[in-house]
């Protein structure tokens, strides 16, 4: 018999400790509202107002129309679920809602929405934590506590198929939507990353941006076979972090987005509530790893509603591997780089 999400959720529910059936009822709520943004999606070429630029949200980042319209579709969810408080990357402020739910939201409403134009898988990510008490002054404050702390994360991904990468801090599970039976159904098997890998996911036209040990861990692995790692890597980059993250779930791999010398990138790029910790969860949970380059993404304190964070994920042994290089910058004058100054390839 086909296993479903609302199975799933059953089965979750039963044992009752007063946070399980708010989970469930947040993430009907919100696979609701991704088959709203599926359809917008796949209703042909978007128009004007979903693929325009709508100018920049509260941490500065271009805002497309599809970013905002997602945004209030899963904003609504969660104002028809038992939800406390809703921040969301498209918004400056955290957004009160019903201040006796015992849940707080953090979402990234389109991740990827650079790819929108493009037809790469872009997706929504988000982050359960637990809403202790009534906010304060500041709704915002709920979101400062470490990701060790959420109860559920997960991510749609919109690509030739509807999914929901979802944990519940058991495990993390894969389902896809079914036209068919109008459902989302739950695959075999639940990913775990292997802990060894021979591809690596990072945007190498920003090498000369990077610090050392980022480019020793990059040098090593393009030199192959014949170089320390004695093994030929493979790439990938596409600048989606959800189809990223749902490859290695599938195959393993490792995702770098480090902190670069770019005006704007020295303390990362990626966001720790909305996009970090997340990912982070359904790594982990995953038999996976995922650090800040140095310490365990899960055990970092938000500052900020939106502090942004660097972000490397995926296969554990190679995850340590990248933090042993920048822990250890005295095994940089050990090699010859591959790469000049000018970023060329020597020869």
């Amino acid at each position: 018999m086909t296993a479903t999400l609302d199975a799933f959720l059953s089965s979750y529910a039963l044992q009752q400790d007063g946070v399980r059936p708010a989970v469930v009822a947040v993430v009907h709520q919100l696979a609701a509202a991704a088959l709203k943004v599926r359809h917008a999606i796949t209703q042909g070429p978007l128009g004007t107002e979903l693929r325009a630029k709508r100018g920049s949200h509260g941490d500065g980042d271009d805002q497309k129309g599809l970013d905002v319209y997602a945004d209030q579709l899963f904003l609504e969810a969660c104002r028809n679920a038992p939800v406390a408080v809703y921040a969301s990357e498209e918004q400056e402020n955290a957004v009160r809602l019903d201040g006796t739910a015992p849940l707080a939201i953090a979402i990234d409403p389109v991740d990827g929405s650079s790819n929108i134009d493009t037809n790469v898988s872009i997706g929504t990510i988000f982050s359960l934590l637990p809403a202790a008490g009534v906010p304060g002054e500041d709704p915002a404050a709920l979101f400062f506590q470490p990701g060790s702390r959420q109860v559920a994360a997960g991510f749609f991904i919109y690509g030739p198929q509807l999914a929901l990468v979802l944990t519940l801090g058991s495990g993390t599970h894969i389902f896809v939507h079914s036209a068919r039976l109008g459902t989302f159904v739950q695959a075999p098997e639940s990913p775990v990353i292997p802990q060894r890998t021979r591809e690596f996911a990072i945007n190498m036209s920003n090498y000369r941006h990077w610090d050392g040990g980022v480019r020793l861990y990059v040098d090593d692995c393009l030199k192959g076979s014949e170089g320390p790692r004695e093994a030929n890597f493979n790439m990938r980059w596409n600048a989606s972090m959800v189809a990223e993250c749902y490859r290695i779930l599938m195959r393993g791999g490792i995702y770098l987005y480090p902190a670069d010398e770019r005006k704007g990138y020295h303390q990362g790029r990626l966001r720790l509530v909305y996009e970090a910790n997340p990912v982070a969860f359904l790594v982990e949970q995953a038999a996976g790893a995922a650090t800040n380059v140095m310490t365990r993404i899960l055990d970092l304190t938000p500052e900020s509603l939106h502090q942004r964070v660097p972000f490397v994920f995926g296969s554990s042994e190679e995850v340590a591997r990248v933090t042993r290089y920048q822990a250890e910058p005295s095994m940089i004058a050990e090699r010859a780089p591959l790469f000049g100054r000018r970023g060329l390839l020597r020869a």
